[in-house]
């Protein structure tokens, strides 16, 4: 038995499994919502996705192969290109009766972190970058209308010989803003890759821009994690990298 730890669940490997336990209670419902979205999100996607089952504590689903997406190219973004496209277009209201986290609460969850951004970061930045900053802020979380994996990052896509073997970590999954998924590939990937992104999905302008304000606001969750924490090394960087992107 392999022992791994995540930030929601605590979770092992037994055999061909993959076992998931939630950390604490809030997390309990959002585990238990993969068991349900999943089977039917699964048979709608290009790519291999985990499909878990309820245990007496939890949930489990069969190991998919891989590891973790360290590079990619052209071909690597045309396989995430399509496969985005194919998650954005499925029916949010039946996602939403499946178990994905609704518009109306994942909006009224997302106001609170806002709001303390406003309260709490916003006065910590040069006075010059405060309109910035709030036009930024108020900008975001406008779109919901998609499902999202909301949490679309290299670290949950894995690869094996150059082809893209599953995506992972769905406890997030939500109806929100498609460009929160394109965020990270069209922002934070290598340049062959997004352009492979771009070929697939069909990116439009004004949904670039939108990922790019989503790339602005990446560095206020640091910020955010280390006022809360005292941690004032990752407060002070992350305020630097907020400037950047303003």
């Amino acid at each position: 038995m392999t022992i791994l730890e995540g930030w929601d669940s605590h979770a092992w490997i037994d055999g061909p499994w993959i076992y998931r336990s939630p950390r604490r209670p809030a997390v309990c419902p959002r585990l238990l919502a993969e068991a349900t979205l999943m089977p039917w999100l699964a048979p709608q996607l290009p790519l291999p996705v985990p499909v878990p089952e309820t245990t007496e504590d939890g949930v489990r689903h069969l190991l998919l192969p891989g590891t973790p997406l360290e590079d990619g190219g052209t071909a690597i973004g045309r396989q995430i290109g399509a496969f985005l496209r194919a998650l954005h277009a499925v029916d949010p209201a039946e996602a939403e009766a499946r178990g994905a986290y609704g518009a109306a609460a994942a909006s009224a969850g997302k106001a609170v972190f806002l709001d303390e951004c406003r309260a709490q970061i916003v006065p910590l930045l040069p006075v010059e970058l405060r309109p910035s900053a709030l036009a930024l802020l108020d900008r975001v979380d406008r779109v919901r209308n998609r499902l999202v994996h909301c949490d679309f990052g290299p670290e949950h896509i894995l690869v094996t010989d150059g082809r893209i073997t599953g995506v992972i970590d769905w406890t997030d999954a939500e109806i929100g803003d498609p460009a929160l998924d394109l965020c990270w590939p069209l922002n934070g990937a290598p340049d062959a890759l997004a352009d492979g992104v771009a070929e697939t999905y069909e990116i439009t302008p004004e949904l670039r821009e939108r990922a790019r304000d989503w790339a602005r606001l990446s560095p206020w969750f640091g910020v955010h994690r280390g006022l809360l924490l005292d941690l004032p090394d990752d407060v002070a960087n992350g305020l630097s990298d907020i400037a950047s992107g303003l």
